[in-house]
C-alpha cells in the first residue's frame, strides 16, 4: 500500500480566497527570475506545506518570510518533510520548478492534509493561511512587486496620525469618568487609549485592522492580533509614523497603546490617549509623549496596513 507521499493529495472544494497574490522565486533560480523579496505570503506558504507534511514545523508556526532555495527546492537530505514546494510539485505531477505560480497556489487551495498527519482532512490552506495571502495580495495585486504608489495623497497610516496630533490636549470630562467622545463614538465607556487609536484610523478611512464597536477597545487583543497576523496587523522592529505601540509597564498584560510619531525602537515619541504624567495609561488626557523602551517591562511595534 502506498504512503501518503507516494501518491497525489486528496482533494477537495477549494478553499475561498483570493488570486494567487504574486508569484515567487528562490535567489539563484535558473530561469533568472527576480528573487522575491520577502512577504507574509512567504509565511502562508510554509504554514501550508508545513501542515501538508512537506515543511518542518515551527513552534507557533512563526516561519521566516524568505522565499528561500532550500524551501523552494527542498532541504539536502531527501527526507518528505524537508522537500517544500518542489517536493509537493512532484507529489502532485506539477512540474518541480520550486517558483510558486497560479498552478501550485490553485492546487493548494484544493489539496487535503493526509489521514496519517495531524489534522487529517483538513485543508492544507487553513484560515490563518488564507489570511495572509489575502493581506498579501492587497499589497502585490499578482504582481512580482507591488505596484507603485500613486504620488499624491496621503496614506491612511499618515491621515491617522494627524487626526491624533489634531486631539493634542482633549481631556475625558468629568476627570476620572473615561467619558470623551472616542468613547461616545465607540459606544462603550471605559479606559479609551485603545478607542482613541480605533477611532483616529476610522474616522480617517476603511482599515482592514479596526471596526467602530468592535476591534479595538483591548490592548492586548491588538497585541496577538498582530503577533499572528489578524486583521492586516502584524509586529515591525522598524517603526514609522502611524504604527502602534503598545506598553507593558509591569510584567502582566499589555496595558497601553499609542501611535508612533517619530524615533526608533530605543526611544520615540507617540501621540497617546488616556495618559498623563500622573498616569501612564489611565490619566484621561491625549498628550504627546516620550517614551524609552528602558521604562517599559515590554513593548511592541504594530503596523497596520493600508486598505
Amino acid at each position: 500500500m502506498a504512503e501518503w507521499w507516494q501518491k497525489p493529495y486528496g482533494g477537495g472544494p477549494a478553499v475561498t480566497t483570493c488570486p494567487l497574490p504574486r508569484p515567487l522565486y528562490f535567489k539563484g533560480n535558473p530561469g533568472g527570475y527576480t528573487p522575491s523579496d520577502p512577504g507574509i505570503d512567504v509565511k502562508a506558504a510554509k504554514r501550508v506545506l508545513c501542515r501538508l507534511g512537506r515543511w518542518p514545523y515551527q513552534d507557533g508556526m512563526n516561519f521566516s518570510t524568505e522565499y528561500t532555495k532550500d524551501f523552494a527546492l527542498g532541504k539536502a537530505g531527501g527526507n518528505v518533510g524537508d522537500s517544500g514546494v518542489a517536493g509537493y510539485q512532484r507529489q502532485m505531477g506539477i512540474q518541480a520548478t520550486g517558483y510558486v505560480g497560479t498552478n501550485t497556489y490553485n492546487s493548494w487551495r484544493n489539496a487535503r492534509i493526509p489521514a496519517e498527519l495531524p489534522n487529517g482532512g483538513q485543508p492544507g490552506m487553513d484560515a490563518t493561511a488564507v489570511n495572509m495571502f489575502e493581506e498579501a495580495y492587497a499589497i502585490y495585486k499578482g504582481k512580482p512587486t507591488p505596484p507603485p504608489n500613486p504620488p499624491a495623497g496621503k496614506t491612511l497610516r499618515q491621515k491617522a496620525l494627524s487626526t491624533a496630533l489634531s486631539q493634542l490636549g482633549i481631556k475625558e470630562s468629568p476627570s476620572g469618568s473615561n467619558q470623551c467622545k472616542y468613547t461616545s463614538w465607540y459606544g462603550m465607556v471605559g479606559p479609551w487609549c485603545a478607542m482613541f487609536v480605533t477611532w483616529c484610523y476610522e474616522t480617517q478611512g476603511d482599515s482592514p485592522a479596526f471596526v467602530k464597536g468592535s476591534r479595538y477597545a483591548y490592548v492586548p487583543y491588538v497585541v496577538s492580533d498582530a503577533q499572528n497576523t489578524r486583521y492586516g496587523l502584524s509586529v515591525t522592529s522598524s517603526p514609522i509614523p502611524g504604527d502602534l505601540v503598545c506598553y507593558d509597564w509591569d510584567g502582566g498584560d499589555y496595558d497601553h497603546i499609542g501611535l508612533f510619531e517619530s524615533g526608533n525602537t530605543s526611544s520615540w515619541t507617540a501621540i497617546e490617549g488616556n495618559t498623563s504624567t500622573s498616569s501612564n495609561s489611565n490619566g484621561g488626557e491625549v498628550m504627546r509623549r516620550s517614551r524609552t523602551r528602558s521604562q517599559t517591562t515590554k513593548v511592541c511595534f504594530v503596523r497596520v496596513a493600508e486598505p
